[in-house]
């Protein structure tokens, strides 16, 4: 049985919405995977995160067919990874996706990085294009994309993102590229939203307002990336945590107390040191 919960939904630039928070599935495979899944779309998840180098596409898509669910009500993302930049690679990478899947067609698909050391982000954006022209793809989008990405690929092909998925988290702020993704048109999802190794969970400010506010510290943290308009995509792989994680849309933080989890931001805060600018992607 498919819980009810009310997820309010984001308005993209080409007229399409995601729900306001999605599943990361970054390593969930498997008949494992499946499982975790498939809790999850009970727990009332649409969106659905993947990539092809998360090895997890073949497990969401046996977890939307077993779910009962019609696929018309998933919103399922993919992404491209680096080593299929050039044009007909990247056609032929986003069909297999699909294959992979079992689907007809993604709702988003984005490009994982943008790889700049080898300068083939334009060519695979364009790539994009044409497929969401072919009908492959509804909604296209980047991942890690800088300004100076952003900006090149819209002046080389007309077209802007629907949608930018960056790394943010309390020690990663991201307040500039958040108002470059917003003064774009771009919607913000949030990849590792609660900070891997979950550090921030046990920040005092944050502590005080899961009592304050009678949640969990994991639910403080998504309620600051919704309401700063981003869409959190929590990697969950308990029940327990799938359904803390969307049950955030009941109360409010103030603007004061926005700020002073902004105030956690430290100036070496990612993850993984993961510099879009010189980042080169695993294959």
């Amino acid at each position: 049985m498919v819980l009810s919960r009310s997820v309010p939904n984001i308005v993209l630039n080409d007229g399409h919405s995601l729900p306001a928070i999605g599943l990361g599935t970054y390593l969930v495979r498997g008949g494992q995977g499946v499982d975790q899944i498939l809790s999850a779309i009970e727990d009332g998840y649409h969106l659905i995160d993947t990539s092809t180098n998360y090895d997890s596409e073949g497990a969401v898509g046996e977890a939307i067919r077993r779910s009962g669910i019609p696929r018309s009500e998933f919103i399922v993302t993919s992404k491209l990874p680096g080593k299929y930049h050039h044009y007909q690679d990247a056609l032929m990478m986003i069909q297999e996706s699909i294959f992979r899947m079992g689907i007809d067609y993604l709702d988003l698909y984005l490009i994982h990085w943008p790889l700049p050391k080898r300068d083939h982000y334009v060519e695979a954006w364009k790539a994009l294009v044409d497929a969401q022209k072919l009908g492959l793809i509804r909604s296209i989008g980047v991942s890690n994309f800088l300004p100076e990405h952003l900006d090149r690929i819209i002046n080389e092909s007309g077209v802007t993102p629907a949608v930018n998925q960056i790394e943010v988290h309390p020690y990663w702020v991201q307040e500039d590229m958040l108002a470059a993704n917003k003064s774009r048109g771009i919607v913000s999802e949030a990849w590792s939203p609660l900070g891997r190794g979950s550090a921030a969970l046990k920040e005092d400010i944050i502590k005080n307002l899961a009592d304050k506010y009678g949640k969990n510290t994991g639910q403080i943290i998504l309620r600051w990336h919704t309401q700063r308009g981003i869409i959190p995509l929590p990697k969950a792989s308990s029940l327990i945590h799938q359904r803390s994680n969307i049950d955030i849309f009941d109360f409010s933080l103030t603007s004061s107390e926005i700020e002073q989890i902004n105030a956690l931001n430290r100036s070496d805060g990612r993850v993984d040191g993961q510099d879009p600018n010189t980042y080169e992607e695993f294959d």
